[in-house]
């Protein structure tokens, strides 16, 4: 996986590129473990020269230990074929053990250079690839290597010896029945390939309409509460009711396709079979070969049939393997848009928290048209509260987002305590933010995974004095397993001021340079924003604090008030002498809080 396409930003149901030859990607990531694919090899010769050491095996037993002069031998012959077999059950074995071993251990390695890499790509690249498409490829895609690693590519080589051994021992036991079964296979395995094909067609297509089932009960089950409210039980009974019904339809077809294929295969193998028997029967007859070589060549036709038959089988296998290592290359070769420079200028230490926007103008790359920032020009001293407010798509939220070097300015400078953004370590930069965003992001885990996440090598009594400076502790500890309580997806289990609080105290334990507060209490009750805003000001002592506001509380507050309109400051000051110049601010301030110039002037 190491060429340099860039990663594709389609659908995951674009066209996919079959080429095998993309497999060679994943030949890095198998170098160590050489000895076990070597092994794997070893086993695998093994055991395919064991399947072909039974016919002669059988022929020996069928010419020589029927024979009546040779009766005191039959259990030599019948103990030495049992051997091979033994040699054969434990090579299989060996083959498979090691072949799963290498498959799952490659995908462990795929999946987490994958998984690492992608955490790293910039926001850009989020906004413009379907998160849906990296999880199928970090999951479905491996899935799909891993069976070519683990299982595919060692049934493909051993069948290959197999076809190839049995050939040679086919000719060797009879040129005349050899050039019979040469005219048979092709009949027989090509009617069964079609058929297969088919069968492999209809079960995708059955397996995607079972998909289109489960995400249509996951969907309406999720939103229960909403199709109650709206009276849509009939109407989803109906959809899910055709989609059933859809998947029953295909799955039918798929029944009757494979039940005919079974059909057919019974028919051609068995039927091939017969017609060698026949022939063969009748050289035995006329002297012209042993019974021996007889069932000998039987068994070497029917093994060399099943060969080339599992053959075409994991050819499909191997292709859409190669589709995923592709896809997977893609992913792997794309460079993030943020990264470090070649030589790093580190921030000051200790850190002031001094903040410099000058003349940024910046547009997202998924709306290149619009200005995001527009020469936008901010000083902000160390220390000082900073209230952002302004219309939706004023460009508030990209403050914070180029100040947390999501993105790059396009022109201009952003500098933190005197250093460009873009000559610093992106990761230099977050660690010195605390981000407490409107609607925080609360983990699957307990209350101490929750906090530790802005300090994971913080100790309990760290966390503990974070909680409780964010009034944490006094529902943590309430819980019903206390700061050990899992506290479920997205933290349900937790109001909106309790997940708040808890989203304070990871800020409060990272101990920021600059805090960046995406208006934490504009969703609360007048209850939880008491003691939300208790926790925020507790935080806020002593930072540099940027605050995107929507509450009036936090505007009054504020040393200074910046008024931004489609990526520009149109306005800065205090609270009373913006409302008192009109304009943009007063209009905002009448709108959200009620405040009119008149009564503000009373």
């Amino acid at each position: 996986m190491s060429d340099s396409r860039s990663v594709s930003t389609a659908p995951a149901d674009r066209p996919v590129n079959k080429d095998i030859s993309q497999l060679s990607g994943i030949v890095r990531f198998l170098k160590p473990y050489k000895l076990w694919v070597l092994g794997a090899m070893v086993a695998l010769i093994i055991a395919a020269s064991s399947v072909l050491a039974i016919g002669q095996a059988l022929r020996r037993v069928v010419d020589l230990g029927f024979s009546p002069e040779n009766a005191a031998y039959l259990d030599q012959y019948f103990l030495a074929l049992l051997g091979v077999v033994a040699v054969l059950a434990f090579a299989t074995f060996g083959r498979f053990y090691m072949v799963s071993w290498i498959g799952e251990r490659v995908m462990a390695d795929v999946r987490k250079e994958v998984y690492n890499h992608v955490i790293s790509l910039s926001p850009e690249f989020f906004e413009t690839t379907p998160t849906g498409e990296i999880l199928s490829r970090l999951t479905t895609d491996t899935t799909l290597i891993q069976t070519v690693i683990g299982s595919s590519a060692s049934i493909a080589l051993r069948n290959i010896l197999v076809f190839i051994g049995g050939s040679i021992l086919l000719t060797i036991t009879s040129p005349k029945l050899a050039g019979m079964v040469a005219i048979v296979v092709p009949l027989v395995v090509l009617p069964i390939v079609i058929f297969g094909r088919k069968v492999r067609h209809l079960s995708r297509e059955s397996q995607d309409r079972i998909a289109d089932v489960g995400a249509r009960a996951g969907e309406s089950i999720d939103a229960v509460r909403t199709v109650q409210a709206f009276g849509h039980e009939d109407e989803d009974r109906r959809i899910f009711s055709e989609k059933a019904e859809g998947a029953f339809s295909i799955a039918v077809r798929r029944i009757r396709a494979r039940g005919w294929l079974t059909a057919v295969v019974i028919l051609l193998i068995f039927g091939a079979v017969d017609l060698v028997l026949w022939i063969g029967a009748k050289d035995v007859v006329a002297n012209n070969m042993s019974g021996g070589q007889l069932a000998a060549f039987v068994y070497y036709a029917i093994m060399t049939a099943a060969s080339v038959g599992a053959l075409s089988e994991v050819w499909g296998d191997l292709q859409r393997a190669a589709g995923a290592t592709g896809r997977l290359s893609e992913l792997l070769t794309t460079d993030p848009i943020i990264k470090a420079p070649e030589n790093p200028i580190d921030l000051p230490d200790p850190h002031r928290g001094e903040i410099e926007f000058d003349a940024v103008t910046f547009h997202y790359p998924a709306r290149p048209t619009i200005s995001a920032l527009s020469d936008f020009s901010l000083k902000i001293a160390p220390g000082e509260t900073v209230a952002i407010v302004g219309p939706s798509g004023a460009g508030k939220s990209t403050v914070f987002q180029m100040l947390l070097r999501y993105y790059d300015p396009e022109s201009g400078q952003l500098k933190l305590d005197g250093v460009a953004l873009p000559d610093a370590r992106p990761g230099d930069v977050r660690a010195r933010m605390g981000l407490v965003a409107q609607d925080p992001v609360i983990f699957a885990g307990d209350v101490w995974a929750n906090i530790r996440y802005g300090k994971p090598d913080a100790s309990d009594e760290e966390v503990r004095a974070a909680a409780d400076a964010a009034q944490v502790t006094e529902f943590a500890d309430r819980l019903p397993d206390g700061f050990n309580t899992h506290l479920g997806e997205k933290g349900v289990r937790l109001s909106g001021g309790q997940r708040q609080r808890l989203a304070i105290a990871r800020a409060v334990l990272r101990n920021p340079a600059v805090l960046l507060l995406d208006e934490a209490t504009s969703a609360l009750d007048a209850e939880s924003e008491r003691l939300v805003q208790g926790a925020l000001d507790t935080l806020m002592e002593g930072r540099t604090t940027l605050v995107i506001a929507h509450r009036l509380a936090t505007i009054q507050k504020a040393g200074r008030i910046v008024v931004m309109e489609e990526g520009r400051i149109v306005a800065s000051g205090r609270h009373d002498e913006l409302l008192a110049e009109g304009g943009l601010y007063a209009h905002l301030a009448e709108l959200q809080f009620g405040i009119s110039q008149a009564s503000a002037a009373q």
